[in-house]
């Protein structure tokens, strides 16, 4: 028997699949397909895939060619399985001529000439784009305009400021001020205003049937949070807490195992997130608070972690204006039934910026800056036990934000990375915030 290999990513299953399929099964009598994993897309820069890998599975499956299906995941996996499936021949679309010789110590490579005039590439770009805009000021904006070139389906077309002073790294786009005209000319809107016009900004815009993503928190009251979210899904479009840490691959992959049980039980967290930044007093009323600059990334550690379902909490302020409740520093303390968590954030107080899982069996250690890190270790009472991992992270993690946020949108399905629940608890927090509950004043 003849064994044939083949590898893709069969995103948006076409003719030209097919008869490269065909093609490959001609050259044996067993053919096994080889298709990728998210991970190892994203890790290889193919991060504007459609389809989930079980869509892609199953839509191999459904041409009955394969004799075999398996998932690519990882880097020299190639290698791996022709020894392991005993491989005759590996064969791929002669756009990869020369790039896989290096298996011809191995078994028999076979270019395939490729179907002219379609691919997957193609066809995702004839989609209809997705055309967002850009609403508030913050410095960030930039970063996330920067990011739409490297996101399939995704057209910027400008910032509605809102009234907002522009600051200097924005000059140069396009603007407005007028909300509800903007929404005219937009499918999707990019919320990054002072947090208090966020829920009169989101409630308008799914109204008129647009999508949103919003910088958290997406309100500071947690019963409006609720509302908006159910108001979203009345509409038929998506809403969605933009905290980018959630897209980052370490991170996902750390709650993967912490979940698992591979630390045992979780009895605590230790999230902080602080930088040194001047405030502006006079100007306390748009002065980034801490609390919301911060505190949504280490907040999302401890929620998704231990979940929301917390026994009690308590908060320790340093109010650098007390009018308008403008925080240098906050400490949240969790109490969970059996564990517990801590979370520090600050803009006037500097901390190392690491996180820490701990369990009954071992931690996960992460360095700072942990929001995006590329990298962390799982530690045991045995340091020969240890194991460090590592995950490419491109953009921040705001580019894997933006595809998950235009697949949502065109599927009308829900690909947040964070859960509605997460985000009730964040507005929960700050509606604390604001009105003083659990909260004690400290100084500095």
């Amino acid at each position: 028997m003849v064994k044939v290999i083949t590898y893709g990513t069969y995103d948006l299953l076409h003719y030209g699949h097919i008869n490269l399929l065909k093609n490959a099964k001609a050259l044996g009598d067993y053919l096994i397909v080889g298709v990728t994993a998210e991970d190892f897309d994203r890790a290889r820069g193919k991060i504007n895939v459609k389809q989930s890998l079980a869509e892609r599975i199953e839509a191999v499956r459904a041409t009955g060619i394969a004799d075999e299906i398996i998932v690519e995941e990882y880097e020299g996996q190639k290698i791996d399985d022709i020894k392991r499936y005993g491989v005759d021949i590996f064969t791929v679309g002669s756009d990869w001529e020369g790039k896989f010789d290096y298996l011809k110590e191995y078994c028999k490579v076979v270019y395939l000439k490729r179907t002219e005039g379609v691919s997957s590439t193609e066809l995702r770009a004839k989609l209809k784009p997705l055309k967002i805009g850009f609403v508030g000021t913050a410095p960030y904006i930039k970063k996330f305009i920067n990011e739409t070139k490297f996101v399939a389906g995704l057209t910027p077309v400008g910032i509605c400021t809102g009234g907002e002073k522009l600051p200097d790294s924005l000059k140069g786009f396009s603007t407005t001020k007028n909300y509800e005209e903007f929404l005219n000319e937009v499918d999707a809107v990019y919320i990054a205003s002072q947090p208090k016009k966020r829920e009169k900004q989101i409630r308008l815009a799914i109204e008129r049937g647009k999508h949103v993503l919003c910088e958290s928190p997406v309100a500071l009251d947690k019963n409006v949070c609720e509302e908006l979210f159910d108001l979203a899904e009345k509409k038929g479009v998506t809403l969605t807490e933009s905290i980018k840490t959630a897209y980052s691959m370490a991170y996902y992959r750390l709650l993967l195992m912490a979940k698992s049980g591979k630390i045992g039980k979780i009895v605590s967290v230790d999230a902080t997130c602080t930088s040194l930044k001047d405030f502006n007093v006079s100007d306390a009323e748009s002065e980034p608070k801490s609390i919301y600059e911060w505190g949504p990334n280490a907040l999302l550690a401890v929620f998704q972690l231990l979940g929301t379902d917390y026994r009690s909490k308590s908060m320790a302020v340093a109010f650098l204006d007390e009018k308008n409740r403008v925080d240098a520093f906050t400490d949240i303390r969790f109490v969970y039934d059996g564990a517990v968590a801590n979370v520090k954030v600050g803009r006037g107080v500097k901390s190392e910026g690491e996180l820490i899982v701990s369990g009954t069996k071992g931690y996960i250690y992460v360095p700072a800056p942990w929001w995006k890190t590329e990298y962390f270790e799982i530690r045991f009472e045995d340091p020969a036990e240890n194991k460090r991992f590592f995950f490419q992270l491109d953009g921040e993690g705001i580019r894997y934000e933006l595809v998950s946020f235009v697949k949502q949108a065109e599927s009308k399905k829900n690909f947040s990375y964070v859960e509605k629940k997460v985000s009730v608890a964040i507005a929960e927090i700050a509606q604390h915030f604001e009105e003083g509950v659990d909260v004690v004043k400290i100084n500095i």
